[in-house]
């Protein structure tokens, strides 16, 4: 009878000692599981990142270059008023030189 718990118990360390060893292994297992999945995930937010990122560089680079049209126009209309004006003085110009020329 002592010989069979004696075999019982040690049936039974065995048994503990597979289960914690399978447990070790499967943990390990679930870990570098988990470390992959959480790398993935963070190559694919870097990757929506970029994209993001791009976008709006994207977005910026047009609305510059949109604003940079808009003055563009501006400024030339600034300088045809200017040309309007030289002109239209340019005639009162040439007038009060040969006045004064004349008068002379």
């Amino acid at each position: 009878m002592a010989l069979e718990a004696i075999q019982t118990v040690t049936q039974a360390e065995a048994k503990a000692k597979a289960d914690r060893e399978a447990a070790a292994v499967q943990a390990k297992q679930k870990l570098a599981d988990a470390q992959r999945e959480a790398k993935q995930i963070v190559e694919q937010a870097r990757q929506r990142a970029r994209g993001a990122a791009r976008q709006m560089m994207a977005a910026a680079e047009n609305k510059a270059a949109q604003l940079t049209q808009e003055e563009l126009g501006r400024a030339e209309e600034d300088c045809e008023t200017l040309r309007r004006n030289a002109r239209n003085r340019l005639e009162e110009a040439a007038q009060l030189i040969v006045g004064r020329v004349v008068e002379r």
